[in-house]
């Protein structure tokens, strides 16, 4: 009898801790005494985000007290699709249901939108993506300068051109309705952060700055298609500049006139300082926004004796390197009558793959 009773005893007290357990889920699930929260935090769901990023910004900034408990009550609540991006003035300690009320309502958040900068573009260029994208402002005149940027403090003049290739190119998360001013703010900082990272001794043990090595990257943005032939295209550049030679590179052509179609005779007499084919040196300013990658190789050029360089004959975005004029000019013959013949199938003398 004592044994019957001892196990009753268990059962009972094991049903009783059961008891308490679920109890205390369903009220860490529910929250029946949760208040409206305290305080106020402004908190930014990213476009795209999922429901872990979600939970997880929210603990961080407090207004929840657990990831787990939330995301089953979005699970419950069936809003795992409806959680919207945007910006929310939120509070400390809030209740699982006002969170969701706030992140699933179209009017709680400011919300977001996205603009995506692809590197290789000029001023000029986004501000024509811009406006297809419906985003009003003016981008040219919004970068001509900033207080929030000092370029002299890269080795820049006092008063450059512009902020060209300080304008750092990436996807952009921005409020609705996008404002200039804001995508402008964020490519600076975001430049800062990034530029800090570079390692500019080899450039500057070669008498470079780091405006300088900005404009040789905004180069290889517009010269090199794959990413191992950017080094070696810096390595020309720094050789060129080396040995006081012409750049002649087309890229600065476009820049300096706006054609980025076929040059013309005249395009490549231009007398714009942009155009490295009659100036000598570098250009006066980058002549697009450059990514990390661009910018490490302007840094860091690779070594070799290379003078020259030529996209290669059904190379698909590949480059040909040499010291040699000679050979640069049999290269140069090889690509031309390639061009013609691709012209007559309306194919491409590069992506030879790709013809019509």
């Amino acid at each position: 009898m004592a044994s019957v009773f001892l196990i009753r005893r268990a059962v009972a007290l094991v049903a009783l801790v059961l008891t308490i357990i679920v109890i205390w889920f369903l009220v860490s699930l529910f929250e029946p005494f949760a208040g409206s929260g305290s305080g106020r935090v402004t908190v930014t769901i990213p476009l795209n985000s999922g429901v872990s990023t979600i939970s997880s910004i929210l603990e961080r900034h407090g207004v929840i007290s657990s990831t787990f408990f939330f995301k089953i009550r979005v699970e419950l609540a069936g809003d795992r699709g409806s959680l919207r991006a945007g910006v929310y003035e939120l509070k400390h300690g809030m209740s699982y249901s006002a969170v969701l009320s706030a992140l699933t309502s179209r009017s709680a958040g400011v919300q977001l939108g996205e603009v995506t900068i692809t590197p290789g573009h000029s001023r000029k260029q986004v501000q024509a993506l811009l406006a297809a994208s419906g985003i009003k402002g003016n981008y040219v005149k919004a970068t001509v300068s900033s207080p929030l940027l000092d370029p002299a403090a890269y080795g820049a003049p006092s008063h450059p051109h512009s902020l060209e290739g300080f304008l750092f190119p990436d996807t952009y998360q921005l409020t609705r309705p996008v404002k200039i001013s804001q995508l402008v703010a964020d490519q600076l900082a975001r430049f800062k952060q990034e530029f800090a990272t570079v390692d500019l001794s080899y450039a500057r043990s070669r008498n470079l700055t780091g405006y300088d090595v900005l404009k040789i990257a905004s180069l290889l943005s517009e010269e090199s298609m794959l990413p191992h032939d950017a080094p070696l295209v810096a390595s020309v550049i720094y050789n060129r500049l080396r040995d006081n030679m012409y750049l002649g590179l087309d890229s600065t052509v476009a820049y300096a006139t706006g054609n980025y179609g076929q040059l013309t005779a005249g395009d490549l007499a231009s007398r714009s300082p942009w155009n490295t084919t009659n100036h000598h040196g570098l250009p006066p300013t980058p002549i697009d926004s450059p990514d990390l990658a661009a910018i490490e190789a302007a840094a860091h050029p690779a070594k070799s004796d290379y003078l020259y360089f030529i996209n290669r004959v059904c190379g698909n975005g590949a480059l040909r390197f040499t010291a040699s004029y000679a050979q640069f000019l049999g290269w140069s013959a090889d690509w031309n009558r390639a061009s013609a013949r691709a012209a007559k199938h309306g194919g491409s003398p590069e992506f030879c793959g790709k013809q019509g």
